[in-house]
C-alpha cells in the first residue's frame, strides 16, 4: 500500500475525529435544527458519492457489456441493500433520538448501541473508500486516484457532523469529554479499516470491481433511507433537513465533477 493510498484512507477518520472534537468546543449539545441539517447534509453527500463517484463508474467500467452494462450497477445496489438490511436485524443497535434499540436482545449499554449505529453505517463507506482505492491502484480501469481522494474528502465532509452528532450527546449524558470524545473517535476507525482490508484483496476483487463499486453505493443508499432521512425530516423543521440534504448534494457533485 502505497503512502498516497495510506494517507488517502485516513482522510475519513480526520473528519469523524474533527467532530468528535466538539465536545472541547461546545458547551451544549446540538440545537434539534442544526441536528436536522447535519444529518440532511450527510445524506445528501451519501447519495452524491453513490451516483457519481460508485454507480456511474460501474456502469462505465461495464460498458463493453453494452445495453447490458447496467446489469452489475443494479446487481451490486440490491446485494449491498439486502446486506446492510440482513446487518440492520443481526446487530443490536441504537440510532439517534429513538427509544427502542433495534437487533436482537443484547446487554450493551444505550451508549455502545449507539456507537454500534454508527459503526454499522461506517462500514459501507470504507468499502466504498477502499474501492474506489484499489480501482486506481489496479489500473486499467476509470478509477483515478484523484476521483478516489475525492470520495475520501466528501465522506470525511459529512464525517464530521456524525463525529459532533455522537460524541455531544454522550457528554451530556453524564459522559466525560475525553470518554465521550475517544468514543466518536473510534466510532469511525472502522472506516480506515474496512478500506485497508478491500485494499489488500485488491487482486481478488479487481475483475468484479464493477459490482464492488455499486455495492457500496446500495449499502449507502440504505443508511440514507433508513436513518439518516426519517431522523432529518422527523418532528417540526422537517424543510431544514431537506435544505442541508441540497446543499450536501449539490457540494458533493461539484467536488466529483470539478475534482474527480
Amino acid at each position: 500500500m502505497s503512502l498516497d493510498i495510506f494517507l488517502g484512507i485516513l482522510i475519513p477518520l480526520a473528519g469523524t475525529t474533527a467532530g468528535a472534537a466538539c465536545v472541547f468546543l461546545m458547551k451544549d449539545s446540538l440545537s434539534g435544527k442544526m441536528e436536522k441539517i447535519l444529518l440532511g447534509f450527510a445524506s445528501g453527500v451519501m447519495v452524491a458519492a453513490s451516483v457519481w463517484s460508485l454507480l456511474i463508474p460501474s456502469m462505465d467500467m461495464a460498458a463493453a457489456m453494452g445495453r447490458f452494462a447496467w446489469i452489475p450497477a443494479a446487481a451490486g445496489l440490491l446485494l449491498g441493500v439486502v446486506f446492510l438490511t440482513v446487518m440492520d436485524k443481526a446487530v443490536p443497535h441504537l440510532h439517534l433520538n429513538a427509544e427502542q434499540p433495534e437487533g436482537p436482545k443484547s446487554r450493551l449499554s444505550r451508549t455502545m448501541m449507539m456507537v454500534t449505529a454508527v459503526i454499522l453505517h461506517n462500514i459501507p463507506e470504507g468499502m466504498a473508500v477502499g474501492v474506489v482505492f484499489a480501482g486506481a491502484a489496479a489500473g486499467g480501469s476509470d478509477m483515478t486516484l484523484a476521483a478516489a481522494f475525492v470520495l475520501a474528502l466528501g465522506i470525511a465532509i459529512q464525517n464530521f457532523p456524525e463525529g459532533a452528532i455522537i460524541s455531544l450527546p454522550l457528554k451530556n449524558a453524564g459522559m466525560s469529554r475525553g470518554r465521550a470524545f475517544r468514543y466518536g473517535f473510534l466510532s469511525g476507525v472502522v472506516e480506515p479499516a474496512a478500506a485497508a482490508v478491500t485494499i489488500l484483496l485488491t487482486e481478488v476483487i479487481t475483475p468484479v470491481l464493477p459490482y464492488l463499486l455499486a455495492f457500496a453505493a446500495g449499502a449507502m443508499l440504505f443508511v440514507v433511507v433508513e436513518e439518516l432521512i426519517p431522523e432529518s425530516s422527523a418532528g417540526k423543521h422537517s424543510n431544514l433537513g431537506t435544505a442541508g440534504f441540497a446543499a450536501g448534494f449539490v457540494i458533493m457533485m461539484i467536488l466529483d465533477v470539478a475534482l474527480g
